[in-house]
């Protein structure tokens, strides 16, 4: 059975219109065609991305120009006779291999054997060996011509497959990081059907429960998508990979994507999508269409859908919104979206199949942010925190002088404490992520650049922050709900420490000591410190930036990354208030602000609420810091039962990054 006469009647395909034409003909149907549409992506994917040749001589292939003005931008004829060989022979293949009649289905579900038995057929056409993290090998172009399929293309074929076979309860289940299949009444059974990372084991058949018990990052605590089949049809739109190398990125690929999710979006097929919609804002954050919403908007639905379906669980809605922020210079607000990550990130447990979002939160923290805030202090005429008195009499006058709001909002960045606090809650969510996990998190390296971040901001500043450390009932965090031995990884510390009960610290001249209770300690200002700059500041008036060249345009591209591309070409600006509410701005202990209305921040993580002192010293004690942040975090662990992931070691950062 080949394709219907309304398939056909599209064919040929010219230009993005015509494929886009096709793809919302295929989304008005009940069951859009999933094996028909990889194929034309994966088609025209392979001719504009990874067999990108002089168009003439091409056997079998006709390109055309997008524009008549521009030859030199083609875009392949999507043929319909080769088109339906391609998914004839894909049909052909599952059909031929699978025999229906042997598997029982009650009331249309599909057993656990006869998705292992479609799963086999998939894994058994690819090729022995091959390098699997390779780009442009995620469609069925790339199954049916070259027999290889990167991790997540493998259990989209598998759904593309049971839906040949008519199998309508199957669909695709997407972390942000990981794929599977769900299957059976409302989707409630699991099974894996492919691998992940740099290991090649064989799981499939098995369940996702043990990984979900393990709260780990790859599983999302349960809280991963359910795909129905238009979101499917978004996934493969999402995948569609632009890269013709590291630095260079197909512009005709890039439209036909941006166009795609936009359709998608406009239908709302994306609201349970957040990652798709982050996507779509980078795109349009870098080419944007006139008429459109504006980057930031899709960004905060990506987030409110986060929080709305997935029980706030997601880290990447968080860091595609820092990125945003972070190519158009806006430092606390970019500073906010990391700590909300981080503080999402502190409820999970970091196991050995976690590494991506490691690299990530590690890019952030000795990168990004480091990096961001030296060119913020250079750009203000600032370096480092202690600024001497003839300097910041220069650089007042010059501001008097000039008047420039560029200027402006960069020293209002560093002045800011609302700036210290999000990233006291960034550090704060990274120490809590590393608590009661079976591998560690945080080595010197991340203790010297927290020693430089903080560097950065005045000792004024940080003591404008005021800190509560929460105490954690450890019978309470010892108790856990559920019987699988590798819960109840969160417990409390070895002992419970307060600051009365410590000897009292010799302060500096002129510093009053901090605030303390019972429960809570809170950190003043210095009674006669000079107030620091204001905190907001008038908005420069500067266009967004645009990112030339390897965007994030496929898939989920590591986030940080595609900020700093943008790095030379972005226009600094004040940092304007976000939708995103801060956590900082609370209301202190008995209903009051905190020390002269500035931020709060509560602590989490044992690593740092014993660093609450050093924080808001005269002086930063680098060597204090990082003996406090190395510290041994594994707190109570040999009371737990040992499990598989425990003996991970940190040996995946000698090996190299994913490349193309």
């Amino acid at each position: 059975m080949g394709l219907r006469s309304e398939q056909k009647k599209h064919f040929p395909l010219r230009g993005i219109d015509g494929v886009v034409k096709l793809f919302e003909a295929e989304l008005r149907n009940p069951e859009p065609d999933l094996a028909l549409l990889s194929l034309v992506l994966g088609f025209v994917e392979h001719f504009l991305a990874v067999n990108r040749v002089v168009p003439v001589n091409v056997p079998g292939v006709r390109f055309e120009p997008l524009e008549p003005d521009c030859p030199s931008s083609c875009f392949p004829v999507v043929e319909l006779g080769l088109l339906t060989a391609l998914h004839e022979r894909f049909t052909a293949q599952i059909r031929g291999a699978v025999d229906l009649t042997r598997y029982r289905r009650s009331g249309g579900i599909s057993s656990r054997e006869l998705v292992n038995k479609v799963s086999d057929v998939i894994w058994n056409s690819l090729s022995r060996s091959y390098f699997k993290d390779r780009a442009h090998i995620q469609s069925l172009f790339s199954l049916i011509t070259g027999t290889k399929l990167d991790s997540s293309g493998v259990a989209f074929a598998v759904v593309a497959a049971c839906q040949v076979l008519g199998l309508r309860d199957v669909h695709l289940a997407l972390s942000e990081d990981h794929a599977w299949v769900i299957f059976g009444k409302d989707g409630e059974e699991s099974a894996e059907v492919t691998w992940h990372g740099k290991g090649n084991e064989d799981r499939r058949g098995q369940t996702v429960t043990a990984g979900v018990n393990e709260r780990s990052w790859l599983y999302l605590k349960g809280s991963y998508m359910k795909c129905d089949r238009n979101m499917e049809v978004a996934f493969m739109v999402c995948a569609i990979n632009p890269s013709l190398d590291l630095h260079t990125d197909s512009t005709e690929l890039l439209q036909l994507q941006q166009r795609l999710l936009w359709l998608l979006y406009e239908r709302g097929d994306l609201d349970k999508y957040p990652m798709a919609m982050g996507t779509l804002a980078d795109l349009e954050d870098q080419e944007p269409i006139s008429g459109k919403e504006n980057p930031l908007t899709i960004h905060m639905k990506a987030v409110e859908s986060a929080k709305k379906f997935y029980n706030n669980e997601h880290i990447y809605p968080f860091m595609y919104l820092a990125g945003y922020h972070y190519r158009h210079r806006d430092v606390k607000d970019a500073l906010r979206a990391w700590a909300e990550a981080a503080t999402v990130m502190q409820d999970y447990n970091y196991c050995r199949e976690d590494e991506e979002i490691y690299k990530e939160f590690f890019d952030i923290a000795n990168d990004v942010i480091p990096t961001l805030l030296k060119e913020t202090a250079a750009e203000g005429g600032v370096e480092g925190s202690e600024v001497p008195a003839e300097k910041a009499d220069k650089v007042d006058a010059c501001h008097s002088e000039k008047g420039s709001p560029r200027q402006s909002a960069v020293l209002s960045a560093l002045q800011d404490p609302e700036c210290f606090a999000h990233l006291l809650r960034f550090y704060d969510g990274i120490c809590k992520w590393e608590e009661g996990s079976p591998t560690p998190v945080l080595h010197v390296g991340w203790a010297t650049y927290l020693v430089q971040s903080l560097s950065r901001f005045d000792a004024q500043v940080r003591q404008k922050v005021s800190i509560i450390t929460k105490e954690v009932d450890a019978q309470d965090d010892d108790d856990q709900s559920s019987d699988d031995p590798r819960e109840g990884r969160r417990r409390g510390p070895r002992r419970e420490s307060k600051l009365e009960d410590q000897p009292p610290q010799p302060l500096p001249p002129g510093q009053s000591p901090p605030t303390t209770t019972a429960t809570t300690t809170t950190t003043t200002a210095a009674a006669a410190a000079p107030p620091p700059a204001p905190a907001s500041a008038p908005q420069a008036a500067a266009p967004p930036a645009k990112k030339v060249g390897g965007g994030e345009g496929g898939g989920r591209r590591r986030s940080s990354q595609g900020a700093r591309g943008a790095e030379p070409e972005a226009k600094a600006r004040a940092s304007t208030p976000s939708p995103t509410p801060s956590c900082t701005q609370q209301q202190g202990v008995g209903g009051a602000g905190g020390a002269g209305g500035g931020p709060v921040v509560t602590f989490h993580s044992e690593k740092m609420k014993g660093m609450k002192e050093l924080l808001s010293a005269a002086k930063v004690n680098s060597s204090a810091i990082k003996l406090q942040l190395t510290a041994q975090s594994q707190v109570q662990m040999k009371r737990q039962k040992p499990s598989g992931s425990g003996d991970y070691t940190l040996s995946f950062m000698k090996r190299p990054r994913k490349t193309l």
